[in-house]
Order: C-alpha cells, then sequence, then structure tokens
C-alpha cells in the first residue's frame, strides 16, 4: 500500500472512532421526584367525589378512592349503606399487624343495626372479578409476576389479568380496601370493610371483593394499636376505636371536602416513573435492580389548591 493511501485510511479512522477518555455523553434518566416536579396538568386527574368515601377518626381523616369499574353492584352498596345511616356508631374491632384495620359491627349488634339498612343490602354476589375490555386503559409492568400471568394498572388501581382467560382483578396491596365475608362467596356487601395495612396478601386475589384504595390518611390507621386476640381482634369493646363518620365525599360540603387528584396511570409520565422505579437512580444506590414488583410502584397522589 502506497504512503498516500495509508495517510487517506489514517485521516478516515481519525473521523469515525472516538478519542479515549471522551466517552460519548449519556442521558441521564429522572427520577421519581423529577417525573413528578416535570409532570404537567394533563398527566393528573381529579379524584370523583361520588366516588371517595370519608372516613373520619379522632386524629384525622382516611380518604377512600371507590373502583365501581371492577365492583359495580358493591361499591353502590357501600354508598347506599353509607346514606342510609348503617355505620352511624361502628368502630374498629381488628388491627392485625402486618395484616388488616377492619371495622364491622360485633354480631349481638348486628341484627339492630340490619333495621337501618332501606336501600343497601347486608349482602350480595361478589364482585372477585371481571371481563377484560379493550376500552380501559392497562399501563402493563414489564416484570414478571407470582400470582397473574400479567399485571398492571388500571385507571387509578393495580390489576391483574390473565388474557387466556379474558378476566382482569384489583390485587390485594397495601391501601386498598376489600369487603369481608364469611365462607359463603355471596356473605359479604360491605358491612365489613378492611384495610391492608401490611405485606401484600396476594393470596386473598379473586377471593375477596375489593372496592378501592385509601389515597390519604393511612398513617392514622397504621399507627392504631394491634389487637391481641385471634387475627387481631380486640379483646375488649373499650379497645375499640370509634369511627366518627363514614361519608360519601359528594355529600360533604364542598368548602370540607378533601381535594385529592391522582396521576393518570396511562400516560408517559407514569411509564416514566415505572422506569424510575425499576432502576433506582438517586445517589444513594449503587447497584439498580432492573425488575419491578406492583407492589413497589406508588400511584401519586396531591392536594388541589
Amino acid at each position: 500500500m502506497s504512503g498516500r493511501w495509508i495517510l487517506l485510511l489514517a485521516v478516515v479512522l481519525s473521523m469515525t472512532k472516538p478519542s479515549l477518555g471522551k466517552e460519548p455523553p449519556s442521558t441521564k434518566l429522572p427520577t421519581m421526584a423529577e417525573v413528578i416536579s416535570n409532570s404537567t396538568s394533563v398527566d393528573w386527574k381529579a379524584i370523583d367525589p361520588e366516588n371517595t368515601l370519608y372516613v373520619d377518626l379522632k386524629k384525622g381523616r382516611v380518604v377512600i378512592e371507590l373502583a365501581p369499574v371492577f365492583a359495580p353492584n358493591t361499591v353502590a352498596n357501600v354508598k347506599a349503606l353509607v346514606r342510609d345511616g348503617y355505620y352511624e356508631g361502628i368502630r374498629i374491632n381488628r388491627v392485625q399487624d402486618n395484616r388488616v384495620v377492619a371495622w364491622e359491627f360485633p354480631d349481638a349488634d348486628q341484627t339492630n343495626m340490619a333495621r337501618r339498612i332501606k336501600h343497601g343490602k347486608s349482602t350480595l354476589p361478589p364482585e372477585f372479578e371481571r371481563m377484560i375490555d379493550p376500552a380501559l386503559p392497562f399501563t402493563r409492568l414489564p416484570d414478571g409476576d407470582v400470582y397473574a400471568p400479567e399485571v398492571g394498572f388500571c385507571g387509578d388501581f393495580p390489576a391483574g389479568r390473565d388474557p387466556q382467560s379474558g378476566k382482569m382483578w384489583l390485587l390485594h396491596e397495601y391501601g386498598m380496601v376489600g369487603v369481608g365475608r364469611d365462607n359463603a362467596l355471596d356473605s359479604g356487601g360491605g358491612t365489613e370493610l378492611y384495610v391492608i395495612i401490611g405485606q401484600a396478601p396476594r393470596d386473598l386475589d379473586r377471593n375477596v371483593t375489593l372496592i378501592g384504595r385509601v389515597v390519604q390518611g393511612m398513617e392514622f390507621l397504621t399507627a392504631l394499636p394491634r389487637g391481641t386476640g385471634d387475627m387481631g381482634y380486640y379483646v375488649k369493646p373499650s379497645q375499640y376505636v370509634k369511627i366518627k363518620s363514614i361519608r360519601v365525599a359528594s355529600d360533604v360540603p364542598p368548602a370540607k371536602r378533601t381535594n385529592l387528584e391522582v396521576m393518570r396511570t396511562d400516560t408517559t409520565a407514569f411509564h416514566d416513573l415505572i422506569e424510575s422505579r425499576r432502576n433506582r437512580r438517586e445517589d444513594w444506590f449503587r447497584i439498580a435492580a432492573g425488575k419491578i414488583e406492583i407492589v413497589n410502584v406508588p400511584i401519586p397522589v396531591r392536594p388541589v389548591h
């Protein structure tokens, strides 16, 4: 090869090969805090007051967003029980560590309480799952799940689905609200409600009707004294925790409402939030997991000013 061609080849290589010590700049992906900070109004939506419950305790308000898309009959029944005044005087009587907070009337009082029911019902057929609807948005997580073929987010709620059976359902996660029942599948209707306060008991998926999730005020439930009886029941009635009131938010005067909005789960911003949790980018983390479980993806909620 002549000296001329050697020189030309050297020039071409110098144009195509990056210089040592000068790697191309990498794009720094955002953290969850940055995703939320950079989100816009289109990434959020107001929580519907007609499908929100206020559970007011002495120390503060627990706000529950209801899920009529998954349990339309049970949600409607719980709202009817609220408006019937069924829950007046009800108390939290079970706090099981790493499990649930629950409220119901003791067996001795249930006959008297049933007389309050005018528009609601004491029991209903279960709503453990529903058919998959292509019109419903579903943001699927990229990693596997032990309990469901697919998991992700449908609207404001964590959900699983099975394309083979065509069914989908809500997941038992921290903060989810369920309807207690006996052995009979149709023995629940909303007269007993519970909130998950510990490790997600996913074995309960499709065995209990879930009606929503707590979006604010979990600290008032998780800080309650644990019951010492079987399954966390309080042994003495004096230990019961009084619930001041349970109301549908739309029945509360606007000035006394807790107005909240939730991050939509069908947007690019929420996809970025999922990725920020799969690969933590905060300076504290040494190793990024590269995977995520459904229970480790929060759905941000914030007050509407």
